[in-house]
């Protein structure tokens, strides 16, 4: 498994960031790859992309959620990748978004892209873009403040 780890500071209180990053349905409108997300439940995310002009689709369980806090994942079904996303507070309008994945390519095309660091310019690209997103709208579009351990919700 290849590793990657991005962080990014936004202009906004770490409960808008948070609750953002918790409307999976909205990462296509900040991520170029992501054609369509599907909360299933509060802990299982269908996710369908288009990589490297190859359509894929996988399932994702959220194995941890703790508000403001973190958000961690795994796949369940499809291309094998895991990862947390941590929030920090700077300050009262200021959050640090930490990510950190693991996946593992698969094939010709994907081992190259890996080993020419496009995986990482994807993720940093992404960031700038939920940064932006965000920043932009002046706050959250919504949030899910639920909390998962060990795949167990609690509310």
């Amino acid at each position: 498994m290849e590793r990657v780890e991005q962080h990014i500071d936004v202009d906004a209180p770490i409960r808008a960031v948070y609750n953002q990053w918790t409307l999976f349905e909205d990462f296509p409108r900040f991520m170029e790859e992501i054609k369509e997300v599907h909360q299933l439940d509060p802990t299982h995310v269908h996710w369908r992309a288009e990589i490297a002009g190859k359509e894929t689709a996988w399932d994702a369980e959220i194995t941890e959620q703790d508000p403001d806090r973190r958000i961690s994942w795994k796949s369940v079904s499809g291309a094998s990748n895991a990862g947390t996303v941590r929030f920090e507070s700077i300050d009262d309008q200021h959050t640090r978004v930490h990510l950190s994945m693991a996946y593992d390519p698969h094939g010709l095309v994907e081992n190259i892209g890996d080993t020419l660091g496009l995986v990482q310019m994807r993720i940093e690209r992404s960031l700038v873009a939920f940064k932006k997103f965000i920043e932009a709208r002046g706050g959250d579009t919504g949030g899910w403040r639920g909390k998962v351990e060990n795949s167990t919700v609690k509310s």
